[in-house]
């Protein structure tokens, strides 16, 4: 087996895509060991896990957690002791963006040095870091041909960029400045766009919420915005060999199998459920501007309306010979899980 029973820590392991990356570990036989917040959702976690293995007693014998919270101290040295590798997917995800932006920002930041130094103090050298494309696309140009690529940065301080957009940044920011200070940690982030697919049990995110509400046609049209799409097994895959390689290592990679606009995602679905009441008209700019008086989470979408904002993946294809499955293929999946589970 690939992994020779070395020891992976996942943080955030009951998250969307990190389900997704114990599975793949422990396929690859790695012991892992989740973080949690709360211990008691380990059974259910396993019980989610469990099906797709290969070998499902793994779930059992290769997995076990430990309780950390990204604002604590307590537990993270014991985490990383006798480790190989971390994986660090853990950061605050809000439904909707915060009064005060240092209440993501500030977890999501020290939460990520925090993990760093134990993994340091441990002797742990490779690390991969989950990071976001919003941590790439929010800076001056907004809206040109070219794509984004790892060279990009998103300014923090522009008025496009969420308080989710710039704890994503700066916690980046951070860990990259922690590997300069300490160059035997060989660092890799991983920045994905809009995660999308099938969740492993029934816990899904925002970004699935999204497909769902499009779903439920809650809304007579939607806001003409680019979207970048992964497939939450892609993610999850690409975690994983870029912990496994040497040419991974001081990267970033951008993680998106491609851009289209949200109409023409929610006609790709339209056309796949013409009997639902599936919006595919675009919302004016005006009456966009209209409801972001009354609605915090439009409001924060405004300075994007409209704009080209694309990232190309071609590095992760190059460095570890990535292929991508077609958002297209992605954003049905995901129906079809919804429609399975009876969400919509």
């Amino acid at each position: 087996m690939d992994g020779a029973r070395k020891t992976v820590v996942v943080t955030g392991a009951s998250g969307f895509v990190a389900r997704h990356i114990v599975k793949d570990l422990l396929e690859r036989g790695y012991r892992v060991r989740g973080s949690l917040r709360r211990p008691a959702g380990a059974r259910d976690l396993r019980d989610a896990i469990r099906p797709h293995l290969t070998d499902p007693t793994a779930a059992d014998t290769l997995l076990d957690f430990v309780k950390l919270d990204l604002t604590e101290d307590a537990g993270w040295s014991d985490a990383m002791t006798g480790a190989h590798a971390l994986i660090h997917t853990a950061s605050p995800f809000p439904l909707a963006q915060p009064d005060n932006r240092d209440d993501l920002i500030l977890p999501a930041v020290e939460g990520t040095e925090r993990a760093l130094r134990a993994a340091s103090a441990a002797g742990v050298r490779r690390v991969v870091l989950t990071s976001s494309v919003a941590a790439v696309v929010s800076a001056d140009p907004l809206d040109r041909e070219a794509p984004r690529t790892e060279r990009d940065w998103t300014d923090p301080d522009h008025p496009a960029t969420t308080a989710y957009a710039a704890s994503k940044t700066l916690a980046e920011r951070a860990a990259w400045s922690f590997a300069a200070r300490n160059p035997v940690m060989r660092l890799t982030t991983v920045n994905p766009g809009l995660v999308l697919g099938v969740p492993l049990g029934g816990s899904y995110g925002s970004s699935v919420a999204l497909i769902e509400r499009v779903m439920k046609g809650r809304d007579p049209a939607v806001p003409r915005l680019m979207l970048d799409v992964v497939d939450v097994a892609d993610a999850a895959r690409m975690h994983v060999a870029a912990m496994e390689s040497d040419r991974a290592a001081g990267q970033r990679l951008i993680c998106t199998a491609g851009a289209l606009w949200m109409s023409e995602a929610t006609q790709i679905l339209k056309a796949a459920y013409p009997r639902r009441r599936i919006p595919t008209r675009t919302a004016p700019r005006v009456l966009m501007q209209v409801l972001a008086k009354f609605d915090p989470a439009i409001r924060s979408i405004l300075p994007m309306l409209g704009q080209r904002v694309q990232c190309d993946a071609g590095l992760a294809r190059e460095v570890l010979s990535f292929t991508f499955t077609p958002p297209e293929d992605t954003i049905l999946a995901t129906a079809r899980y919804l429609v399975d589970q009876g969400k919509v």
